[in-house]
């Protein structure tokens, strides 16, 4: 987790030392109390630390960085260089980057670079941060103000009028005239520039990001609170986040002081207060915020910022989510009570997920709770690893919820929805939440093949499984640890019994309760061999709003009805617009008599498969008769239902 580092060089570099000195002092001008940084114990491992071994996380990752290495900088860098005046070296790509949101693909190419390079060290794709980098660094002279980007020039100069105090908004997304959300393009480059400096160790990013966070404060610094306000109507993307990330980085209070102008009163304000206002508003727009006023209380120590962090995230996975971990229903939350209306093809937006595992990475380094892990983990499993298309790597931008509908994917050059550029993100970062370190404690939170390297204390630790196909996890010393170390393994919270344990084929007295952690500690040796195994039974959930509809799990995985191969068109499964497939026809589904849980422990395991079960002898009406339950995220190019009607059994 990047954003908990700091770089030492800048740390005690002049300009950082100033910055840090004049802290309370430009508090004060601000009028805002001065708090003490939080002490967070709880630490991610570095991308570069933990290997992933086979597993279909390692295979989404590789197809992800072949996809990466096929797109062509010079193609993305188009506009860059066109708005800055210079020759365009290659031809624009299609889809969004040709309408006036271009260039947000270029900022999430550049993070998912850095990401894939931090993660395998391979030189392929530092060569082509290197490479953006410095065309970006040429395009910026050009513009000569410390403004770098892809915005067409009504984005670009409606941003510059707010130094002028103009500014008004059309709706969430436009601003009168028509400018499409400016300042959400920029958050993207901005943070795809920290990324290649933090992440890709591009120490000229280093000075563009920091020239182009000059810019931002310097078009903002004079307007008034009104008119931010009302500049913040409008999508304006994950701006808090990176430019007090950048204070933190610096210490140069004028980018702690622009993020602080970024927090939006009307979203904000609510959830202080506790109120869940969030129906009717569009989702992705305000998550970025709320991982804003996470990182602003990791470094200004708010605590009202961690209350409302924490507050939203309840409200959001309690509430507003669907089983698969995504939230939304065309794009906006909605009164949760209200579910049953809303199983549209327009379900789950990828890129909300994306900000929700942000957002609950922040939450658990500040308290270590397993029902953080078990919300990562639901959701990695079932939305983010069903949101790529196996052959080619392409992108989900809805995760249709709609009974017997399908997904959508991305086309390679002529789609780049926001979900593409944060899609490409997702699968270069899969190690990142796999282990958390305290002090002498090592928190395993996620059940995937790795390999993870501990420097600091000369840990080596292998973790093999075929989880969740079967239920037991295996953890080999490669290297000891000088000294005990405690190894604190997560019981999630849905665990059919307590977790059990041997070490080096021996039980042990220890048993993981769900919902806790189960602590091992002891002198580990090299080739100590311990096995977890979790217990793991079909069970449902209620789609909320509604007793007699129901999704069927095991362990953490949804499980969903196979009906049928979808017919291939020209677009499926790849579509330029995220809506061509909206009207497409679905396949009828047949209910489900009975009591939902009967019906979970009637569902009868395939022979020969690794995770099916059947539904022998319950369905009623429909085609087919008996339906197969896979994974919801292995069915790629079928009709399917998670959802299912239950209903008493006809006499």
């Amino acid at each position: 987790m990047y954003w908990q580092k700091y770089d030492t060089v800048e740390r005690f570099s002049l300009r950082g030392l100033l910055g840090t000195l004049l802290v309370p002092a430009a508090m004060m001008l601000l009028s805002l109390p001065v708090a003490a940084a939080p002490q967070i114990d709880v630490g991610a491992f570095d991308l570069s630390d933990v290997r992933l071994l086979d597993s279909p996380f390692r295979q989404a990752s590789e197809r992800n960085a072949q996809y990466l290495l096929k797109l062509e900088p010079d193609r993305l860098l188009h506009n860059t260089r066109k708005y800055a005046g210079l020759e365009p070296k290659g031809a624009l790509y299609g889809g969004w980057e040709s309408r006036g949101i271009a260039g947000h693909t270029l900022g999430h190419y550049l993070t998912a670079l850095s990401q894939e390079f931090a993660a395998n060290g391979d030189k392929r794709f530092r060569k082509r941060i290197d490479y953006i980098v410095t065309e970006m660094a040429e395009a910026q002279h050009a513009y000569g103000d410390g403004y770098v980007g892809a915005l067409p020039p009504l984005e670009l100069e409606t941003l510059r009028a707010l130094k002028e105090g103009k500014v008004a908004s059309e709706n969430p997304f436009v601003f009168e005239g028509g400018a499409w959300v400016p300042w959400y393009t920029q958050h993207k480059i901005l943070a795809g520039l920290r990324d290649a400096w933090v992440l890709g160790g591009n120490a000229q990013a280093k000075e563009v990001v920091l020239k182009l966070a000059d810019w931002a404060d310097e078009i903002t610094a004079g307007s008034s609170e009104e008119k931010m306000q009302t500049m913040l109507q409008v999508e304006h993307g994950g701006m808090s986040e990176v430019l007090i990330d950048l204070y933190a980085r610096t210490g140069d209070e004028r980018y702690r002081d622009a993020s602080i102008r970024f927090h939006h009163h009307a979203v904000l304000e609510p959830l202080r207060a506790g109120r869940d206002e969030l129906p009717g508003k569009h989702a992705n727009t305000q998550i970025p915020k709320i991982t804003g006023a996470a990182r602003s209380y990791e470094v200004l120590g708010e605590p009202d910022d961690r209350t409302l962090a924490e507050g939203f995230w309840q409200r959001v996975v309690g509430r507003h989510s669907w089983v698969i971990g995504g939230n939304s229903d065309g794009e906006h939350f909605f009164l949760p009570e209200t579910a049953p209306s809303h199983l549209s093809p327009a379900t789950a937006e990828s890129c909300n997920t994306y900000n929700m595992l942000k957002l609950t990475e922040h939450l658990f380094t500040w308290e270590p709770r397993v029902e953080y892990a078990d919300y990562y983990e639901r959701a990695l499993y079932n939305h983010i690893l069903a949101s790529q298309e196996p052959e080619q790597g392409m992108f989900a931008y809805f995760i249709s919820l709609k009974p017997g509908h399908f997904r959508t994917y991305s086309t390679p050059h002529d789609s780049f929805w926001c979900c593409v550029g944060s899609g490409m993100e997702n699968h270069t970062k899969y190690g990142e939440a796999i282990y958390f370190r305290r002090g002498d404690e090592l928190f395993v939170n996620l059940f995937i093949p790795s390999e993870l390297t501990w420097k600091e204390k000369d840990l080596v630790l292998e973790q093999r499984t075929d989880y969740p196909q079967r239920n037991r996890t295996t953890f080999t010393v490669k290297s000891s640890p000088d000294g005990p170390l405690a190894l604190r393994v997560r019981v999630p919270g849905w665990a059919a019994a307590p977790v059990t344990f041997r070490l080096n084929g021996r039980r042990l007295p220890t048993r993981g309760e769900p919902g806790s952690y189960a602590t091992i500690e002891r002198d580990w040796k090299k080739g100590d061999r311990l096995e977890a195994t979790i217990p793991m039974a079909v069970r449902t959930e209620a789609l909320r709003g509604a007793t007699d509809q129901v999704a069927f799990l095991y362990g953490p995985v949804v499980l969903a009805g196979d009906l049928g191969e979808v017919e291939r068109t020209a677009t499926f499964p790849h579509a330029p617009d995220q809506h061509d497939n909206f009207d497409a026809a679905s396949v009828e589904v047949p209910t489900l008599p009975g009591d939902a849980a009967r019906i979970a422990k009637s569902l009868r395991p395939v022979r020969g498969e690794r995770l099916a079960f059947v539904t022998e002898g319950v369905t009623e009406g429909g085609e087919p008769e008996e339906v197969t339950l896979r994974p919801f995220a292995e069915l790629h190019y079928r009709h399917y239902n998670v959802y299912w009607k239950v209903t008493p059994p006809t006499p």
